[in-house]
């Protein structure tokens, strides 16, 4: 004579919905705390300008572009997003340093690296050095070397 075979009894279903709704919020939240992850925080938390300022026809305000574009354009593709720049006019030069939070991806580095570069603008104007150290990227120039 064969034996009956006992299958486990189901849930109360009482149960099923909320367990079921509890997944579910645990997924979305967690990936909305990711997606919100990348995003660029170009909240300022410092904007420094050095007191020494350069003309309009300077040889540092060519040099200044120079590196301003370069610093915007390398750092969003570097391993990283680190990048330090010199410009190569010897009449004057610029040596700068750009960074970005390494969970950015290279647009949002980027758009993050723009916004710094307008607050030093609005804040230094022809000044020979800025820095700007926002929440998820920071800038800086002078016209000497340093190391951050």
């Amino acid at each position: 004579m064969a034996s009956p075979t006992r299958q486990a009894p189901a849930p109360p279903p009482f149960l099923v919905t909320p367990i079921m709704l509890m997944l579910w919020l645990l997924l979305a939240s967690s990936h909305t705390r990711g997606a919100m992850a990348a995003t660029p925080n170009t909240e300022a938390l410092s904007v420094l300008c050095n007191g020494a300022s350069y003309g309009a026809g300077d040889p540092f305000a060519t040099s200044l572009t120079f590196v301003l574009s370069e610093l915007l354009s390398a750092t969003p593709v570097r391993a990283g997003h680190d990048f330090y720049d010199i410009s190569p006019y010897p009449a004057a030069f610029a040596y700068g340093h750009a960074a970005c939070r390494a969970a950015l991806s290279a647009a949002d580095c980027a758009a993050c690296l723009r916004s710094a570069v307008s607050q030093m603008d609005a804040s230094c104007g022809y000044s020979v050095g800025a820095r700007a150290v926002l929440v998820d990227c920071s800038v800086r120039y002078e016209q000497y070397a340093f190391v951050d």
